[in-house]
């Protein structure tokens, strides 16, 4: 009992890097629950990361480092991500009666150079054993999940937390953590498929997800960028000044079969109907692979699903019930700083990158 009077709350440390800025999320695990205890967003300079690739690593590194004094953190041992769309996600079926060893050697150096757009011995490679289930000659497989990304990418981000200071101890795929600040949703859909559209400053994440498993992954270069630039355009306004008119718009929901009011509506319609297109594009291919479930909901999350009533605009465009991801209120959190639900839907990532090392 006394040692647990003085046991130091478990804490797991997110930090996400985005083309934008570089997010920081401290979680500890408490005696009244999760708490969000720190969150700080750092902006960065035009080309520190582009494409998802990181181009200025002492830039990134500063901003880490910047965030972590503001907020006076000093857990040193973090979490990060690489985008959705730097990975390789694949599920594969195998025979169920292979070893650990011989499953490992399987899918590492016979099924992976399938997959790998690049080769092999310039790649990281891992996987994760999932369920199995019988094929339909009775044989018996075992469901697994394949992640690969260029070894480029995982060691320039490596080095990036090593110039911060900052001990990276995990690196996994963005829309993975997403999906853990999902997962009670999830597992109220058992047996339906959902459609997780991420929607982030230079583009969107699309996953598909039957029982907590990502069936299919696509990312479009359509995101907040584009809506920013569509609007100053419209406006014949500098650039900047688009980033402040769209934290301050709603879809003008009523005027989707109509003419808009004023150009900045229009912008953003035209946008927002090209993003529409390409979600729908997602969800036939995957419709149309053979044997898969229909899409029972949209959960949007990201940077822009904080614009307002982005929810109805796709639910009345692809006809889809589409619900906001709140990961506080979904989670429970206890926060320290009250943020506004503008912005909660742009934390999933981060937020789900320090539950990893809650749990």
């Amino acid at each position: 009992m006394i040692a647990s009077l003085f046991t130091k709350p478990k804490q797991g440390l997110g930090i996400e890097l985005t083309p934008e800025r570089v997010n920081i999320a401290l979680l500890e695990q408490g005696r009244q629950g999760i708490k969000l205890s720190s969150f700080v967003s750092v902006p960065l300079n035009e080309g520190a990361i582009e494409e998802g690739r990181i181009m200025d690593t002492a830039a990134v590194a500063e901003a880490i480092r910047q965030g972590l004094e503001e907020k006076k953190i000093k857990a040193k041992n973090a979490i990060s991500a690489i985008p959705m769309g730097d990975a390789v996600i694949r599920l594969i079926r195998l025979p169920a009666e292979l070893s650990n060893a011989e499953l490992r050697e399987m899918v590492l150096y016979q099924e992976a150079p399938l997959y790998l757009p690049f080769p092999r011995e310039e790649a990281d490679v891992d996987y994760q054993k999932l369920g199995s289930s019988l094929d339909d000659d009775g044989i018996e497989r075992v469901e697994v999940l394949l992640v690969g990304t260029l070894r480029s990418v995982t060691d320039t981000i490596a080095s990036t937390f090593i110039q911060a200071g900052v001990q990276l101890t995990t690196l996994e795929v963005s829309s993975f953590a997403l999906m853990r600040t999902m997962r009670e949703q999830l597992q109220q859909l058992v047996g339906e498929a959902v459609a997780i559209v991420d929607i982030g400053y230079d583009g969107t994440e699309i996953s598909i997800v039957k029982d907590g498993i990502p069936q299919f992954n696509r990312k479009v270069p359509i995101g907040t960028a584009r809506m920013q630039e569509a609007i100053s355009r419209a406006m014949n306004l500098p650039p900047a000044m688009g980033v402040d008119l769209l934290s301050s718009l709603s879809v003008p929901v009523g005027q989707m079969d109509g003419v808009p009011a004023n150009p900045s509506s229009a912008a953003i319609l035209r946008v927002l109907g090209d993003l529409s297109d390409e979600i729908r594009r997602s969800i036939d291919f995957y419709l149309n692979q053979g044997e898969t479930l229909e899409i029972s909901q949209l959960l949007l999350a990201g940077v822009g699903a904080g614009i307002g009533q982005i929810d109805e605009f796709f639910n009345e465009k692809l006809n889809y019930v589409t619900l906001l991801m709140d990961p506080i209120a979904n989670l429970s959190l206890q926060v320290s700083d009250e943020l506004s639900p503008d912005k909660r839907p742009g934390l999933g990532t981060v937020i789900g990158l320090g539950l990893r090392g809650v749990f």
